[in-house]
């Protein structure tokens, strides 16, 4: 008989092979398609991460309303909006992602095409998470981003529809998908060029029907009465260190959605490598190239536990509920990107700061 924790770790699997193939076959990498916005003025490739977007949040809402999920339950729908955490954690997940060229899905991607390189990502990403949130860095992070939460009142979470409820009542979960629904759907159709990337376009639809999938997940297929626990979806910081500790305590872990996306995501990633034959083993070019690599993913694992999750985890998950968090940490992450991506291109923090900021030299 198959166990509540198992069901949502094969669903886990499934949900991550389905990114990971989209995330190679399709091309959907976030930092990539910040770098064509920012420096190649073709945000054709940030409409598919648009698409995504719209997808998941109708689809988790529709879920939400029939029932198969208690957003509450998760971790964004909280009673304070955690501002500090959100733009410092975004801030230096944004930058460590440019220093390694990816984020922590794209890690887990570039693993199952045979890229070595990531191999060191992911545990340093990993150990940074874990140590950030229940070791060595977790005070300092309570102590950096706590002070700057902003609390709400009794019964108002940081979900939009909540705080708007006292304007529009009841509607305003209705009014709130729709206008964003609306709105990121169609730019992101708008010009028809996503169209004419049907990589693009089935990878964004794919990626946002993953993320609802998730919900519906952990909040029905997997969902234990006896043993009740949060409900998640797609992210890939705090479950890079999770899938660590289980490896290295097998016997006192027990499996969970998180740790079979993190697993699925490489099995998604290596099948797409090897149907394109485009699987080969990498490695650093040099020490330097490791350093960078080593300091970006611990910048992304200290940071993305600060403004609980990632690219994926903040930008799709946290936004399908319509948490507040999102939309700040995903624009602190991009100018995270662009600092990091022009201290790639220079060689120096002070130009990419005075870039960054229209400051004149």
């Amino acid at each position: 008989m198959l166990t509540p924790s198992v069901i949502a770790s094969v669903c886990g699997l499934g949900a991550g092979a389905v990114l990971g193939f989209a995330g190679r076959a399709g091309r959907f990498c976030t930092l990539a398609m910040l770098e064509d916005a920012f420096f190649g003025s073709d945000p054709t490739r940030l409409k598919s991460f648009a698409l995504a977007a719209s997808v998941a949040l109708v689809a988790t809402q529709m879920l939400a309303a029939a029932g198969f999920v208690d957003l509450s339950r998760s971790i964004y729908l909280t009673h304070a909006i955690p501002l500090g955490g959100a733009i410092i954690g975004g801030l230096m997940f944004g930058v460590g992602m440019a220093l390694v060229g990816t984020c922590g899905f794209g890690t887990l991607v570039r693993i199952g095409g045979g890229d070595l390189r990531a191999i060191v990502v992911y545990l340093v990403l990993g150990m940074s998470s874990l140590a950030a949130m229940r070791g060595l860095t977790g005070s300092l992070r309570l102590a950096l981003t706590k002070p700057l939460s902003l609390h709400l009142a009794d019964r108002t979470t940081q979900g939009l529809d909540s705080l708007l409820a006292p304007i529009f009542g009841g509607g305003a979960r209705t009014i709130v998908v729709g206008l964003f629904a609306a709105a990121l759907g169609g730019w992101s159709l708008s010009d028809g060029k996503l169209v004419k990337s049907p990589r693009l376009l089935l990878s964004g639809l794919a990626v946002g029907a993953a993320v609802a999938f998730g919900w519906f997940a952990t909040g029905w297929l997997g969902n234990d009465d006896f043993d009740p626990v949060r409900v998640t979806s797609l992210t890939f910081v705090a479950p890079l260190g999770d899938s660590l500790l289980y490896i290295a305590t097998f016997s006192g872990s027990r499996l969970d959605f998180a740790i079979g996306t993190v697993a699925g995501v490489v099995l998604g990633s290596f099948i797409a490598a090897l149907l394109a034959s485009g699987f080969r083993w990498e490695a650093c070019d040099d020490a330097r190239e490791l350093k960078r690599h080593m300091f970006g993913a611990l910048l992304m694992g200290t940071g993305g536990i600060m403004s609980m999750g990632c690219t994926i985890g903040q930008g799709l998950s946290a936004f399908s509920t319509l948490a507040v968090s999102a939309p700040i940490t995903m624009l602190a992450i991009a100018a995270g990107a662009r600092l990091g991506l022009e201290y790639t291109m220079t060689g120096e923090w002070r130009p990419a700061v005075r870039n960054l900021f229209g400051i004149p030299s």
